[in-house]
């Protein structure tokens, strides 16, 4: 098991936790939408922080990219195996292809 698929497990668990106890707990009771803002509002943080070229904000505002995205995964009931299932179909296809396929 690799760090995004434990990190994917550990939000699983958390859906069942105390919102007062787990920040993951409370993103996901406040619903799907709620996980997209967050999620939104950290992908605009590590755009800003790629401009500035600062690598070390940039690492920390990756991993909570990264984070976010699984937790609007999870509240969508959307497996992140099956995300990487599609990343590996894809995997091989020039990217000028693989949109044109949609």
């Amino acid at each position: 098991m690799n760090v995004l698929d434990t990190l994917f497990a550990t939000i699983e668990d958390r859906r069942q936790a105390d919102p007062d106890s787990s920040w993951t707990a409370k993103l996901l009771s406040k619903g799907p939408e709620k996980c997209a803002e967050k999620f939104g509002e950290e992908a605009v943080e590590a755009i800003i922080e790629a401009v500035k070229g600062d690598r070390e904000r940039l690492t920390s505002e990756a991993a909570d990219v990264l984070y976010h995205l699984l937790v609007m995964l999870a509240a969508r009931d959307v497996a992140l195996s099956d995300v990487m299932d599609e990343l590996a179909r894809r995997q091989g296809l020039s990217g000028i292809a693989e949109k044109a396929s949609r």
